[in-house]
C-alpha cells in the first residue's frame, strides 16, 4: 500500500503517541498545532507537546492563530493531503477544512461516542462515575463530535484510577486504534456507523468551580470529583488531591483525625484524605501534613 499523505492536528501530550504511530505508517506532510502559550511563574512562552515532539523529528511545522483563517486554509489546501487526522488539537475545523483531503479527516475522541461529546472526556468520565470508557475514531462533520463512528476500543475505569493513569491509558489505546482505523480505511474494511443522537451526553470545558467540595453529597461523589480533576478539586483553599472511602460515621464536613488518619465527613458518611496541598506549600501525605498543621473545627472555613 501507498503511504497516506497526513495532516495532523494536535496540541497536547495526549496526542503525541498518535503522531508518533504515523510517522512510520504514513507520510505525515504537515503538523498544525496550537501557538506557544506562557506559562509557569515567569511566563514564558512554552510550546505545547505535539510541536516538540514534531521538531524533534523533523516534521513541518504550523501554529495558526486561527485555523479557520482564510490563508491558512489555502495553505493547508496547497498541501493536497490525503487525509487529516485530529486528536485534542483545541480549535473547531470549519466545513472549508473538512472538505480538504480526499478522504476527509479523523478524529481520535477520548470516550465511546456518543457519551461525553465535548472538551473534557475523560474527566467527566470519572467525575460521574463511569466504570468504562474508551477510544473512538470518528469521520469528521461539522458538528461537535457526531460525525460516524469508525472504530472503538473500550477501557475499564477502575474505582480508584486517578486522571493521569487514565489519560496515560487512553493515550496508548487511542494511537493503536488510529492505526488500526487507517489500515482498514485503506483497505476498504471500514463501516462508518451513524451516532445515536439520543444517547449522547456532553462533557463541557472544566470550569473554577467545577472543583469546588460540597460536603454535603456522597462520598462517592466526592471521591470521584478527586480522581477526576486530580489536583484541582478543593476545599476551602486547601487542594484535595487523593480520597479514599471510608466508614467512619461524620456529618458533613465534618473531621476526625485517628492516629495518622485524616477523615472528613460527607452526605453518607466518611473519606479518608490521602494526600492534601495547602497554599504556597507542596502536596503532601495525610501523616506529613497533619505533623505540620493545626487541624480543627473550623478547618475549612479558613481562607
Amino acid at each position: 500500500m501507498n503511504k497516506l499523505k497526513v495532516i495532523f492536528m494536535g496540541t497536547p501530550d495526549f496526542a503525541v503517541p498518535s503522531l508518533a504511530a504515523l510517522i512510520d505508517k504514513t507520510e505525515i506532510i504537515c503538523v498544525v498545532t496550537q501557538p506557544d502559550r506562557p506559562k509557569g511563574r515567569g511566563h514564558k512562552l512554552q510550546p505545547p507537546p505535539v510541536k516538540i515532539f514534531a521538531e524533534e523529528n523533523n516534521l513541518p511545522v504550523i501554529q495558526p492563530l486561527k485555523v479557520k483563517a482564510r490563508a491558512v486554509v489555502e495553505q493547508l489546501a496547497e498541501l493536497k493531503p490525503d487525509l487529516i487526522v485530529v486528536v485534542a488539537f483545541g480549535q473547531i475545523l470549519s466545513q472549508a477544512i473538512l472538505d480538504i483531503p480526499r478522504l476527509g479527516c479523523i478524529n481520535v475522541h477520548a470516550s465511546l461516542l456518543p457519551k461525553y461529546r465535548g472538551a473534557a472526556p475523560i474527566e467527566w468520565s470519572i467525575i460521574r462515575g463511569e466504570t468504562v470508557t474508551g477510544i473512538t475514531t470518528m469521520q469528521m462533520n461539522a458538528g461537535l463530535d457526531t460525525g460516524d463512528i469508525l472504530l472503538q476500543s473500550e477501557v475499564k475505569i477502575p474505582d480508584d484510577m486517578i486522571l493521569p493513569e487514565l489519560r496515560e491509558r487512553l493515550m496508548t489505546v487511542g494511537a493503536d486504534l488510529l492505526l488500526k482505523t487507517l489500515y482498514k480505511l485503506q483497505v476498504g474494511e471500514l463501516q462508518p456507523l451513524k451516532q445515536d443522537d439520543s444517547l449522547s451526553t456532553y462533557a463541557p470545558l472544566l470550569k473554577k468551580d467545577t472543583g469546588l467540595i460540597d460536603w454535603r453529597k456522597s462520598s462517592r461523589e466526592i471521591h470521584n470529583l478527586v480522581r477526576g480533576l486530580y489536583g484541582n478539586a478543593r476545599a476551602g483553599k486547601f487542594k484535595i488531591w487523593r480520597t479514599k472511602l471510608a466508614e467512619e460515621n461524620l456529618s458533613p464536613a465534618e473531621i476526625k483525625i485517628v492516629g495518622e488518619k485524616f477523615f472528613v465527613g460527607t452526605g453518607d458518611g466518611s473519606l479518608e484524605i490521602l494526600e492534601i496541598q495547602a497554599p504556597n506549600s507542596k502536596k503532601l501525605n495525610a501523616s506529613d501534613f497533619l505533623r505540620g498543621n493545626k487541624v480543627g473545627e473550623n478547618f475549612w472555613m479558613n481562607e
